[in-house]
Parts: structure tokens; C-alpha cells; sequence
């Protein structure tokens, strides 16, 4: 990976795309630093210094984020509005016929279907926006903090409603840096961008480790926790790129003077068809009843049995629900974003047939049943790389936003291997000294 970066940075051209991202990237984390207008910042600093990694429901928003959630910068929202926006939209395209036509037509249909994803994102950062100021205005989001209400001082609607603009507008900066990076760096702009909101935190969350440990000064916990880590980062490395190839044969075929066809290939089915996004929807999920229970007012059983199972990481009903919604989605993600009658129809209409297996409804059959072995897998492995910090939790007394999590994990690596390749496919293409030399 060193060898082709520096390859990289050899390369004129590479060498521009390569220092336009790492600009971009400056000017991401200078936004994340900047406070919104009608905050007390010296009181934040003090919330968040009390706060100690202990960040509540809003951890894992302000791990997307890159820390500047609860800093209440111009970035606090992050990515986060519009990677809530393109899983809405890819869900919808299998609901709305409109949507998955705009998805047959090719380039003009992706843009369009962008364009929409746009908007819905500028929606969700106001409603978000507005959330999060509620939220701090109240003192909701610094619950244990002796300054908390006092975050927010003028709390006139004119104010308000600059806090919100504020970081409204903040989303649509960071959404336009991440289609630069698209544009002109490396590498997809929104993944770099959130892979670098990620990393952002590491530093500070390993050495929270290390202040905590008790042995030999805290460097026992803190090697243990890397050795944990990089022994994490090598299966999730093997897992991710590990894959079913099913055998394509297509027949060949006479148009005019010409053969076509008669060539092999395969279709790769991965073991992780799903990604990190079953970890995020159970999150977001089992957020939602702790949120509902920390806003409403009095005491009910209600109230207290969710205070009490849903909300520590380390009980195992949060535990056990958390497994299960992560398997749950991990089927369901796949379901509807891989259609094996769609891909058997296609191959049929081109002359492709799987080996051993008819053409149509059988291969369709046969391309369910395949996906279906091998999600069981994946699901699994997704929820117990997701339980790692709750392990960490009980065996170090980490926080719930342990460094070397499951959601973090899966995204740092899988952003990292994505973009190690684009960069080597384009190295490939600009080496490439033909047969004769």
C-alpha cells in the first residue's frame, strides 16, 4: 500500500489528485473546529471535558461527525444527513416504480436520483439542525454537565433559527466537498470524508484508554487494545474481500459476419453483500426508544425499563436486541439490494447460463439460495465485530465509543481497500507498456 502511494506521488498527475484531496480534507477538519453562532464555546469545552468519552445516545452521530457533534461547530451534523438520505432513496427505489425506472436509465437516471438525494439531505440536516439545538437548549445534550443549560444563552427565535441555518448550511458545504473529492481527487469524496471523520477520533480515544488503565501506567490496556485492533483489521480485511464466485458461461452468437459470446466469467457474491449498513440501522433503532425516554417527562415503567435495558451497552438485553436487529437487516439489506430474477433475466437475454443450471426461474432459484448461505455468514460476522466495544466495555471499563469499534472498524477499512485500489487501477493504466516493449 506504501509502495503505491509513493508510486502515486511520483505520478504528475496522480501527484495533483492526491494534494487536492489532502486540501479538501484540511478544510474539512478546520470546519469541524468552528462554532456556530449563539454558542458559549468556553461552556462546551467545559461539558465536553466532564463528558470524558462518556457521549450517551449521541455517540455514535459525533463519531460520524468527527467529534464536532458535541462541539456544536458549523460541521456538527457531519455526513451524517446524507448518508441517512442515500440509504432513504436506495430503499425507495425498490418501493417507487418512478425511482427504479430513473435506476434502468443509465448516467442520466444516477444524476437525477443525486439531485434528489440533495435535496433530501438539505431537508434532514434542518430537521436534524433543529433537533440538536432543541437538544442543547434544554440541557438534554450534556445530561451530566453543570453548565449544560447554559450552552445556548440567548435563546430567542432569531437565534435559533441562525443555529440552525448555520449548520444547514454547513451540511451542503460538506456534501459539496465530498462531490470535489468525487470530481477531481481520489477515490469516492463522501466515503474519504467520513473515513477521515473516523480517524479523527482515534488519537484521542486511545489515550483516553491509556489515562484510564491501571496497569503499568495504563500501557498495558493501551498495547492490548492496539494488538486487539490490528488483529480485527486483519479479519475484516479477509472477510471483506472474500467472496462466492458463481460461473457465468455465455453462448456465442452470430450477428451478421460476426461471433459474439462464447466467453466465461463470474459473478462475485460477497460474504459482507450488505456492508456496514446493518450495524448503522440497528443502531439508529435501538437510539430511538432511549431518545423518546430521555425527552418525556416523569417517571413510568415504561420509561424506567428502557432507562435500564436499552441504554447500557453492557446489559444483555441491549446486548442480545442489538445481534438480532443487526442479522435482521443484514437479510434485508441484501434482499433489496441484489434481485436475483433480475440478474438471471439478464443473463438469459444475453445467452449467459449458469453451468449445471437452466436458464430462468432456475437460475434465479439458485442465485437466492446461493446469497442465502453465504448472508448467514456475514450476518454473524457483523454482529460480533459490532459487539466488540461491549466487550471492551466490560473487560477494559471503556467508553461505549471504544476506538477500534465494529461501525468504525468496517468503514476504515473498507474506505482504505477501495481507495489503495482506484489508486492502483489508475497507476495500472498510466504504467501500462503494452506486449511490445
Amino acid at each position: 500500500m506504501l509502495t503505491a502511494f509513493a508510486r502515486a506521488f511520483r505520478t504528475p498527475d496522480l501527484r495533483k489528485k492526491l494534494l487536492f484531496t489532502l486540501g479538501i480534507i484540511v478544510v474539512y477538519r478546520v470546519g469541524t473546529h468552528i462554532p456556530i453562532p449563539g454558542v458559549n464555546y468556553k461552556n462546551v469545552q467545559q461539558c465536553v471535558r466532564e463528558a470524558s468519552g462518556n457521549q450517551g445516545l449521541f455517540g455514535l452521530v459525533n463519531m460520524f461527525s468527527g467529534g464536532a457533534l458535541l462541539q456544536i461547530t458549523i460541521f456538527a451534523l457531519g455526513i451524517m444527513p446524507y448518508i441517512t438520505a442515500s440509504i432513504i432513496l436506495q430503499l425507495l427505489t425498490v418501493v417507487i416504480p418512478r425511482l427504479e425506472a430513473l435506476k434502468k436509465e443509465g448516467q442520466a437516471g444516477t444524476a437525477k436520483i443525486t439531485q434528489y438525494t440533495r435535496y433530501l439531505t438539505v431537508a434532514l440536516a434542518i430537521l436534524q439542525g433543529t433537533g440538536l439545538v432543541a437538544t442543547a437548549r434544554s440541557g438534554a445534550l450534556f445530561g451530566t454537565c453543570s453548565v449544560a443549560n447554559q450552552i445556548v444563552p440567548n435563546q430567542a427565535i432569531f437565534t435559533t433559527i441562525t443555529m440552525v441555518i448555520c449548520m444547514t448550511a454547513g451540511t451542503a458545504v460538506v456534501m459539496w466537498l465530498g462531490e470535489l473529492i468525487t470530481d477531481r481527487g481520489i477515490g469516492n469524496g463522501m466515503s474519504i470524508l467520513m473515513f477521515i471523520s473516523i480517524a479523527a477520533t482515534f488519537p484521542s480515544a486511545l489515550w483516553a484508554i491509556k489515562k484510564q488503565g491501571t496497569l503499568a501506567g495504563g500501557w498495558i490496556e493501551f498495547g492490548t487494545v492496539i494488538a486487539v485492533g490490528l488483529v480485527m483489521v486483519a479479519l475484516v480485511v479477509f472477510v471483506e474481500q472474500a467472496q462466492r464466485r458463481i460461473p457465468v458461461q455465455y453462448a456465442k452468437r452470430m450477428i451478421g459476419r460476426r461471433s459474439y459470446g462464447g466467453t466465461s466469467t463470474y459473478i462475485p457474491l460477497k460474504v459482507n453483500q450488505a456492508g456496514v449498513i446493518p450495524v448503522i440501522f440497528a443502531s439508529s433503532l435501538l437510539y430511538i426508544p432511549a431518545l423518546v425516554a430521555q425527552f418525556a417527562g416523569g417517571k413510568s415503567d415504561w420509561k424506567t425499563w428502557v432507562e435500564q435495558n436499552l441504554t447500557k451497552g453492557d446489559h444483555p438485553i441491549y446486548i442480545t436486541s442489538y445481534f438480532l436487529l443487526i442479522v435482521f437487516f443484514a437479510f434485508f439489506y441484501v434482499a433489496i439490494s441484489f434481485n436475483p430474477e433480475e440478474v438471471a433475466d439478464n443473463m438469459k437475454k444475453y445467452g449467459g447460463f449458469i453451468p449445471g443450471i437452466r436458464a430462468g426461474r432456475p437460475t434465479a432459484e439458485y442465485l437466492s439460495y446461493v446469497l442465502n448461505r453465504i448472508t448467514w455468514p456475514g450476518s454473524l460476522y457483523l454482529g460480533l465485530i459490532a459487539l466488540v466495544p461491549t466487550m471492551a466495555l466490560v473487560g477494559f471499563g471503556a467508553s461505549q465509543n471504544f476506538p477500534f469499534g465494529g461501525t468504525s472498524i468496517l468503514i476504515i477499512v473498507g474506505v482504505g481497500l477501495e481507495t489503495v485500489k482506484q489508486i492502483e487501477s489508475q497507476l495500472q493504466q498510466r504504467n501500462y507498456e503494452g506486449f511490445l516493449r
